[in-house]
C-alpha cells in the first residue's frame, strides 16, 4: 500500500499541482507493476532525443503496456528543458476496435538520496480512458531538466535514474454503436437502359448488364431468363444490385427508389411491371421474381421481344444513406 510522507525535504520542487496539471507527492513504496533502471543517462538523451525510449512490455490489469520516456522533451509537442514521460497501451491493433479501458495509473521517480519515490498523477482525472484514438496518457513537463540533473535531488546519480509505474484497469466497456441517416441534398437519379440481345440463347442461367452509377455507387441489373423461386418457367425475374468494386461502406445502407421497365418495340411504350423502395445493403437484391410473364414476353405483337432482343430500363434514385457510428 502507497504511503504518503512529508514533503519538506524537497519543498522547492514546487509539489503543487502547476500549469503542466502534474500533481506530485511522496511515496515509500515502489511502483506495484514495472520499473525501469537506466544506467547510462547521458547516452540516452543522445539516441532517444527525438522519439523518446519505449520499454519493455508489462502486464496490469490484464492488458500490456509500456512506458515511453522523452529525456530531452517530447520534440513532436515541443517540450524543451523537462523530462516527458508516459503510459502507453500495447498490442492496441489486436485490440478491438470497439472496447474503452479506463485506467487509474501513477508514475514514478526514485529519490535515491532518500530511498523514496516521487509519485506522478493527473491533477485534472483519476481515470484516464484508452481507446484506438488515444492509446498514450502521461505527462509532457513531468518535471525540469534542471531539477531531475540537480544531485542533490538524488533522482540522477551516477548517470543512473529509476522510473516506474503501476497501472490499475477501472472498468472496460464497449463503446455506444450507434447509426446516422443522411439524406442526399440532391436525389440522384440514374435512368440506364440495357438492351438484352440474343435472348433465345442466353439459357436457364442469369446475365448481368454493363455496370451504371447512380449516387456515388456502382449498379447493375440481373436477369433471370426463365425465372427463379417463384418465377421459375413462368416469368422472367429482374432485380437490382450491387457492382463491383463495393463503394458501400462496410455496414452501411442506401434508401432506394427503382423502377422497371420493358419497352414495347413496336409502339415505343413502357410496360412498368416493378417498382418499390427499400433500404439495400450489399449482398441484397431488390426486384422481382415475377417481372413479366413469359407468355405476355414472348406473344409478338406485344413487342417486347422483337429480332431476340429486348430493351429493360432500370430507374434508380437514391435518396439516403445510413452509416455506422
Amino acid at each position: 500500500m502507497q504511503s504518503i510522507v512529508s514533503l519538506d525535504p524537497m519543498a522547492d520542487l514546487n509539489l503543487e499541482k502547476d500549469v503542466s496539471g502534474v500533481l506530485r507527492s511522496f511515496s515509500d513504496s515502489p511502483p506495484t507493476h514495472y520499473t525501469v533502471e537506466i544506467q547510462f543517462f547521458p547516452l540516452l538523451t543522445e539516441k532517444y532525443s527525438e522519439n523518446g525510449y519505449e520499454s519493455k512490455e508489462f502486464e496490469a490489469g490484464g492488458y500490456k503496456w509500456k512506458l515511453v520516456f522523452h529525456p530531452n522533451g517530447n520534440k513532436k509537442k515541443n517540450v524543451k528543458d523537462h523530462i516527458s514521460l508516459y503510459l502507453v497501451i500495447a498490442g492496441a491493433d489486436s485490440l478491438d476496435s470497439s472496447w474503452e479501458v479506463y485506467a487509474d495509473f501513477r508514475l514514478f521517480l526514485l529519490d535515491q538520496n532518500e530511498g523514496n519515490y516521487l509519485v506522478f498523477e493527473d491533477a485534472l482525472t483519476k481515470k484516464k480512458c484508452f481507446h484506438g484514438a488515444m492509446r498514450s496518457a502521461g505527462f509532457d513537463k513531468l518535471i525540469p531538466l534542471e531539477d531531475f540533473t540537480d544531485v542533490s535531488n538524488g533522482f540522477l546519480v551516477d548517470d543512473t535514474c529509476v522510473f516506474g509505474a503501476e497501472v490499475f484497469v477501472c472498468k472496460e466497456r464497449r463503446r455506444r454503436k450507434g447509426e446516422c441517416l443522411a439524406r442526399m441534398k440532391i436525389a440522384s437519379v440514374c435512368i440506364h437502359v440495357w438492351k438484352v440481345e440474343k435472348f433465345s440463347s442466353l439459357g436457364a442461367k442469369f446475365c448481368y448488364s454493363e455496370p451504371f452509377t447512380a449516387g456515388d455507387h456502382n449498379w447493375k441489373i440481373k436477369l433471370y431468363p426463365d425465372g427463379c423461386g417463384e418465377g421459375k418457367g413462368s416469368h422472367l425475374s429482374l432485380f437490382l444490385e450491387l457492382a463491383s468494386p463495393i463503394t458501400l461502406p462496410p455496414g452501411s445502407e442506401l434508401f432506394v427508389e427503382y423502377r422497371f421497365r420493358i419497352l414495347d418495340q413496336i409502339r415505343h411504350q413502357h410496360h412498368e411491371p416493378s417498382s418499390g423502395k427499400a433500404w439495400f445493403r450489399d449482398g441484397t437484391s431488390l426486384g422481382s421474381r415475377r417481372f413479366i410473364g413469359q407468355e405476355s414476353f414472348r406473344l409478338v405483337e406485344n413487342g417486347f421481344l422483337k429480332n431476340d432482343a429486348c430493351m429493360v430500363e432500370a430507374e434508380v434514385t437514391v435518396h439516403g444513406i445510413s452509416k455506422v457510428l
